[in-house]
């Protein structure tokens, strides 16, 4: 049975040698071509494809931002220039991926690894991006998709994030966005010098508080900008006095 695949790249001559490559391979239907992340998410969404072949470096979503907004994801073979740092997280995540430029032979050996891969769970694409990116840069945007719409919620603009049993709950200009992520999973990936875990269920931006109150005789919250009060976990006061001093 043939595969229906589709290939993800911004770039046409990277889709038009993918494409010849996939009939020199044999056994594969290409089912459709995009040139963006986004029209790649409506056409993975709607044909259900067995692979994909996505590109990495892409403009307005990236192939990780693609992959995250995904549900279940397919198997996917991506295709990259990316750096050592991607190559090491590839391996160590088992997901197979193509280093432009590359040839026919690499192109048959990605393809038998990923059709005996078939129907494994994928990895979560939050934890590979993260592990993917050079040691010190983190997060500057999420992406979530909300039935047919995606949203590209910059980290400035990230007030905090609540946790929602096995989702997150990202709050940004007066609106709630659920997101289907460990809260302990995004903490890694934000900058901890704008952000801080302040109890088991909430991670702050620091920029937002407003100041510090007692709540109970033991316990504390904080008071964001527009009023909001979130809870202070012993742990998290800690966590503010590293960054605020010890007067807080």
């Amino acid at each position: 049975m043939n595969l229906r695949t589709v290939i993800v790249d911004d770039e046409e001559l990277a889709r038009q040698l993918l494409r010849e490559y996939a009939w020199e391979a044999g056994g594969m239907e290409v089912v459709a071509e995009c040139g963006n992340g986004f029209d790649a998410v409506k056409a993975i969404g709607e044909l259900k494809p067995d692979l994909v072949f996505l590109d990495v470096q892409m403009p307005k979503l990236d192939g990780f931002e693609v992959l995250e907004l995904l549900d279940p994801p397919p198997a996917v073979i991506f295709v990259t220039a990316f750096d050592q740092y991607a190559m090491r997280a590839f391996d160590a995540h088992a997901v197979d991926y193509l280093l432009k430029p590359f040839h026919l032979d690499r192109f048959k050996t990605a393809l038998e690894r990923a059709r005996k891969r078939l129907g494994q769970a994928q990895p979560p694409a939050a934890e590979l991006a993260a592990a993917a990116r050079p040691p010190g840069q983190k997060l500057e945007r999420v992406v979530v998709k909300d039935g047919s719409k995606v949203h590209i919620i910059p980290i400035a603009k990230l007030d905090y994030v609540e946790a929602q049993d096995d989702y997150i709950a990202l709050r940004s200009d007066k609106k709630n966005y659920l997101k289907q992520q460990t809260i302990s999973s995004i903490e890694g990936q934000l900058d901890p010098a704008r952000f801080a875990r302040i109890h088991r269920s909430y991670i702050v931006n620091l920029e937002r508080i407003a100041r510090i109150e007692p709540y109970t005789k033991d316990s504390r919250v904080v008071v964001l900008h527009d009023g909001t009060q979130l809870p202070v976990s012993r742990s998290g006061h800690a966590r503010l006095k590293t960054v605020w001093g010890e007067d807080i």
